[in-house]
C-alpha cells in the first residue's frame, strides 16, 4: 500500500487497486516534461496514479468491464470517483490515458518508482516489475508534494540474472536491450513470449506480486497488436 500518500482518502484508492500515488508541483518538473501537457494557468500540480500487484486486475474483473481497454476505463473511473468524494471542489483534467504525450517513465523515475530492469520494465526490490502507470491528472490543488521513495534496485546485486538467459530471442545478451530482436521473437510463428515476457517472468524479485495470467495475456496482447501495426521494413 501507500501509507505515506499526501492524498486525502488514499485508502479508497488503495482498496481499488491504485495503490501508488505521487503528487508533483508542475513548477518543479523539467519544463520539457510539462510543455506537451499544455497546462492551463490554474493547473498547478500533476498527480500520478499507478498500481502494484494483483489487486487492480481483481477489481477490474469484479466490475465485469469487457471493453477494449478495461484497465484504462476502470482506472479513470476510479480516479474520478475518488476526486468527487475526496476533493469535490478541485478542477482536474486527465492527461493519461489520452492523446497527449507524457513521459511516464521519467515521472516514475522522479517519483522513485522506476529504474529499468534489463528487460526494460521498471523494477524495485519490493514489487519487482509488477507495477504500472495508470492515470495522470493535472489539478488546481495545493497538496503537499510527495517525497521520492526508494524501495531499492535489485538488479545491481543480482548475480545469475535469470532474465537474460530466459529470453528466447536473445534480446538481452548484449548488455543492452535489443528492441528489434524482442519484436522479432514475439512475432515468430512459434513464439512462446508473444503473450507474456519470459524474461520478466523469470525474475524472482517480487514474485509474490506477479500478475494473474489473464492480466499478463491481456497486456501482452495489446503490445503485440502495436508491434504488428508497425510498417514493414522496405
Amino acid at each position: 500500500m501507500n501509507p505515506s500518500s499526501p492524498l486525502p482518502q488514499a485508502d479508497v484508492l488503495n482498496h481499488a487497486g491504485l495503490n501508488r500515488q505521487h503528487v508533483f508541483d508542475l513548477a518543479a518538473l523539467p519544463p520539457d516534461l510539462v510543455a506537451p501537457l499544455e497546462p492551463a494557468p490554474h493547473e498547478r500540480q500533476l498527480i500520478l496514479f499507478g498500481h502494484a500487484g494483483r489487486r487492480l486486475w481483481e477489481c477490474v474483473q469484479a466490475e465485469g468491464i469487457h471493453s477494449a481497454h478495461p484497465i484504462d476505463e476502470y482506472s479513470v473511473r476510479t480516479v474520478e470517483r475518488w476526486l468527487a468524494q475526496a476533493l469535490p471542489q478541485v478542477r482536474s483534467r486527465v492527461v493519461f490515458p489520452g492523446a497527449q504525450r507524457i513521459g511516464l517513465q521519467r515521472l516514475g523515475s522522479l517519483a522513485g518508482w522506476h529504474r529499468a530492469a534489463p528487460f526494460m520494465v521498471g523494477i524495485d526490490s519490493v514489487w519487482g516489475s509488477w507495477f504500472a502507470y495508470r492515470v495522470a491528472i493535472l489539478t488546481d490543488t495545493a497538496l503537499p508534494p510527495s517525497a521520492p521513495i526508494d524501495n531499492g534496485y535489485p538488479c545491481d546485486s543480482c548475480v545469475n540474472k535469470p532474465c537474460i538467459s530466459a529470453c528466447p530471442a536473445g534480446a538481452l545478451v548484449s548488455g543492452s536491450f535489443n528492441l528489434q530482436a524482442c519484436n522479432t521473437g514475439r512475432l515468430a510463428a512459434d513464439s512462446n513470449c508473444a503473450l507474456g515476457c519470459t524474461a520478466r517472468s523469470a525474475c524472482p524479485v517480487g514474485a509474490e506480486h506477479r500478475y494473474d495470467e489473464s492480466q499478463i495475456r491481456h497486456s501482452a496482447a495489446g503490445s503485440l497488436a502495436t508491434i504488428r501495426s508497425y510498417p514493414a521494413c522496405p
